[in-house]
C-alpha cells in the first residue's frame, strides 16, 4: 500500500490557505475565479480566437494592489465589438476551459442603461464540482492603453492554481479618468467607491498626473456629459460609505472632510497637469 496521501480537495485547501494567509476565504475564492478567467482569455488571445481584451474596475485594482484595494464581487471586462459580438466572442473564448476549470455563460443577460455594457453571469466548475458564479460587466475595449501587470494577490501558489502572469489591465491613467468621470457625472449615485480608488492610487504613489490628466480630458470630451475639470464636491449622503471604506482600507484620512479635501487637491492637480 502506498504511503502517499491523496491530493487535498480544492475546497478544503481554500479554507486552509485563507486561514494561513490571513485572507477572507470568499475573497480568495473570487481571486481564484478572476485569475482562472484571465487564464482562459489569455489562451484565447494566444490562439487567435479573441482580439484585444482588458480587465478594469475593482478587479484590476485588486490584481494590482491585493488587500490594499477594496474587495469587489463583479469583474469589468473590455472586449472588441458590439454587444452581440462581444458576448459571442467571450462564449467562444471560455469554451476550452483553463487548467481544471470549465466555464458557462448563463442565458439571461441584462443590458446596462447608462453604458454600452451587458451584465452576464459566468458559472465556474473545478473538475466536476461547482466552484462559483461571478458577475461580469462586458463592455467595449475601445478606450485607453493596456498595462501588463504581475498579480499581487496572495494564496494562489499555495493552492496549486496556475497563475497567468502578466495580466492585461486598463492603464491606471485611463482608470483614474474613467473613475473621475463616473463619480462626478450626472449618473454618479453609488459611485462613492471611485473616489476612494483614486485616493488609493495617489496614496500608493502610482498616480501619474500628466498621463491621467491627458486621459481625463479625452474621456470627458468623448462622453460629453460634463466638463473637465469637474465639480468635485462630495455629496453629503456619500459620507458614511466613504468613512466606512476608509476605515476598512486603513487610510490615513478617515473623515469625509479630510477625504473631500484630498480629493479636491487631486482634481486641482489634474487640472494643472492638463494645462498646455
Amino acid at each position: 500500500m502506498s504511503g502517499s496521501r491523496p491530493p487535498e480537495r480544492l475546497e478544503k485547501a481554500l479554507a486552509r490557505v485563507a486561514r494561513e494567509e490571513g485572507v477572507d476565504q470568499e475573497r480568495l475564492r473570487r481571486w481564484v475565479s478572476f485569475l482562472a478567467l484571465c487564464g482562459v482569455l489569455e489562451r484565447a488571445l494566444s490562439e487567435g480566437t479573441l482580439g484585444t481584451y482588458y480587465i478594469k474596475g475593482g478587479v484590476a485594482m485588486e490584481l494590482r494592489f491585493a488587500q490594499r484595494a477594496r474587495a469587489t464581487k463583479d469583474l469589468d471586462l473590455g472586449i472588441d465589438g458590439n454587444r452581440a459580438s462581444r458576448l459571442e466572442a467571450l462564449s467562444t473564448a471560455l469554451r476550452p476551459g483553463f487548467d481544471r476549470f470549465t466555464f458557462r455563460v448563463k442565458a439571461q443577460t441584462r443590458d446596462m442603461e447608462q453604458a454600452d455594457t451587458t451584465r452576464i453571469q459566468v458559472v465556474l466548475q473545478y473538475r466536476t464540482r461547482s466552484w462559483q458564479t461571478i458577475e461580469v460587466d462586458l463592455g467595449p475595449a475601445k478606450v485607453g492603453h493596456v498595462d501588463l501587470i504581475e498579480p499581487r494577490v496572495r494564496g494562489l501558489a499555495e493552492l496549486g492554481i496556475p497563475v497567468i502572469s502578466p495580466v492585461r489591465c486598463l492603464s491606471l491613467a485611463d482608470q483614474v479618468a474613467q473613475k473621475l468621470h463616473a463619480c462626478t457625472g450626472p449618473f454618479s449615485p453609488g459611485r462613492a467607491r471611485d473616489i476612494l480608488d483614486i485616493l488609493l492610487i495617489d496614496l500608493l504613489g502610482e498616480l501619474d498626473y500628466k498621463a491621467a490628466a491627458k486621459a481625463s480630458r479625452k474621456i470627458f470630451k468623448e462622453r460629453a456629459t460634463h466638463k473637465f475639470p469637474p465639480n468635485s464636491t462630495i455629496p453629503r449622503e456619500w459620507g458614511p460609505e466613504l468613512e466606512a471604506l476608509a476605515r476598512d482600507l486603513e487610510f490615513p484620512f478617515r473623515t469625509v472632510s479630510t477625504i473631500e479635501r484630498r480629493f479636491l487637491e487631486i482634481v486641482a492637480n489634474l487640472a494643472r497637469a492638463a494645462e498646455p
